[in-house]
């Protein structure tokens, strides 16, 4: 058994940690029983580097499909040619406002304590991007946003600048098993709104990107497929989009299409977000089941901590590490 696995066994008994043993072993059970498991990331995940565990999931096959925000597609590409650039900022709770002024003149753009440097990393992928939306432009070719993304690191353009191992990141592994990825809202992004600017600019036109509607019918097409031989599984860490967009997919199928798909077979939340009433983003499990995205027989699991602390130890159990 994995040291660290066998850590958590050993002392992850009671409260928040208990949940989370309770969860990876759910995790483990739903595959053993032929489920595939979709993951939902919200937050700065990619730029806490939580690749380097993610990738070796998608790698072993406990992870089957990605929903994620704009800015954490972009950040593991951004990680992994410009991560010697990165500035760490310790004592960010200290800043004064003139303190984070002085960093946005140096180009560096806060995340919590790590600063992502916009020379190295946005500009370097900006020009690449702009080329290949360019390129669809002339050819009149259409694409999710993703898959622009798998585009750029099949080329081979950024080989030669990864400044990390290439194995932690978790948009390389996913390209090379060619998984199906879900970025809704990716306009919210620092490359969506580069694509957006060069639309303004009179480049190319908004038709290039496909859009979030199209988006969720390609999700009803993948959730319709797999439900005949698998049950999904859901695994959201954070809230926001990626965890309201895909859930809904089960009732949109069965309320508003009339069909008969199962509702999602394992559903887990890592959230600091304490439950406020009317604000919280994403809903407790239980509230799902009387929206038809979970059934009472859904295990259902939350996590009330840190994902960047919390997320590598479920993997860790996982993986047997």
């Amino acid at each position: 058994m994995g040291a660290v696995r066998d850590f958590v066994i050993q002392n992850f008994r009671h409260f928040n940690a208990a949940a989370l043993l309770d969860a990876a072993r759910g995790w483990e059970q739903h595959l053993a029983k032929g489920g595939k498991m979709m993951l939902t990331m919200g937050g700065a995940m990619s730029t806490a580097e939580i690749g380097i565990v993610l990738a070796e999931l998608i790698r072993k096959d406990k992870v089957h499909a990605l929903t994620v925000t704009g800015a954490n597609i972009e950040e593991d590409v951004f990680n992994l040619v410009a991560h010697n650039s990165y500035i760490r900022v310790p004592n960010f709770r200290e800043l004064r406002a003139e303190d984070e002024k002085a960093l946005f003149e140096r180009g560096l753009n806060r995340v919590t304590d790590t600063c992502i440097p916009e020379h190295e990393a946005m500009r370097k992928i900006e020009k690449h991007m702009i080329a290949l939306w360019r390129e669809a432009h002339k050819k009149g070719e259409r694409a999710f946003p993703h898959e622009y993304f798998y585009k750029l690191l099949r080329s081979g353009i950024l080989t030669s600048e990864y400044q990390i191992d290439p194995r932690h990141s978790w948009l390389l592994a996913a390209a090379e098993k060619n998984l199906p990825i879900w970025v809704p809202g990716w306009e919210d992004s620092t490359l969506g709104n580069i694509f957006v600017a060069g639309v303004v600019r009179g480049e190319y036109d908004y038709s290039l990107v496909k859009s979030g509607t199209e988006y969720m019918g390609a999700l009803i097409d993948w959730y319709k497929e797999n439900d005949q031989r698998h049950s999904m599984g859901f695994f959201q860490i954070g809230g926001g989009i990626t965890g309201d967009f895909p859930i809904c997919v089960v009732p949109l199928m069965n309320q508003d299409l009339g069909w008969s798909v199962r509702t999602w077979g394992y559903f887990c939340q890592i959230s600091e977000a304490s439950m406020s009433y009317g604000s919280y983003s994403g809903a407790p499990p239980g509230e799902k089941i009387t929206w038809g995205k979970l059934s009472v027989d859904t295990p259902r699991f939350v996590i009330e901590s840190d994902a960047t602390i919390v997320f590598p130890l479920i993997a860790a159990y996982l993986l047997d590490y």
